[in-house]
């Protein structure tokens, strides 16, 4: 199954052909369900343009940690990355289905790739970051470097 198989949607189901309505449900359908149709355009849009995992990014003294996640994945299919001080993750969850064998009623899963990128706003420890991979959650550790870490400074 393609990406583009995927990502399709079947026909919305609030969309219907107005001519057979009375006035009432053309007032109902486009007045009251507009709110739903806007989240539905929304949803497809965002799908259009891919997916990411949700990300949190806490800080330390000593280091920056990133969890990213990424529930279903093989660690083998993510890559890491540190350059200038920007962290990115790459990754893609393929498509295990068989269109063929199986009848899909809702897909609302992901698929495909995709692409994160952070800006860190000190200096960090490249060769020191390390990444471990738990219960479907990347962890990534990303030591500052010394000139970063707050210091303390006594009055004399």
């Amino acid at each position: 199954m393609t990406t583009s198989m995927i990502r399709r949607r079947p026909s919305s189901m609030l969309s219907s052909a107005t001519s057979r309505l009375s006035p009432f449900d053309r007032l109902f359908n486009d007045e009251v369900l507009r709110p739903f149709r806007m989240f539905e355009e929304m949803a497809e849009a965002l799908n259009e343009r891919g997916w990411a995992p949700a990300v949190d990014i806490r800080e330390t003294e000593e280091a920056y940690e990133v969890l990213a996640d990424l529930p279903g994945f093989d660690k083998k299919n993510v890559d890491i990355t540190l350059e200038n001080n920007v962290l990115t993750l790459r990754g893609e969850r393929t498509w295990e289905g068989d269109e063929e064998k199986q009848v899909y009623r809702r897909i609302e899963r992901a698929y495909g790739e995709f692409t994160r990128s952070f800006s860190l706003p000190t200096q960090v420890e490249a060769e020191k970051v390390e990444a471990k991979f738990t219960d479907g959650v990347l962890t990534i550790t990303i030591p500052k470097a010394e000139e970063s870490k707050p210091r303390r400074i006594t009055v004399k």
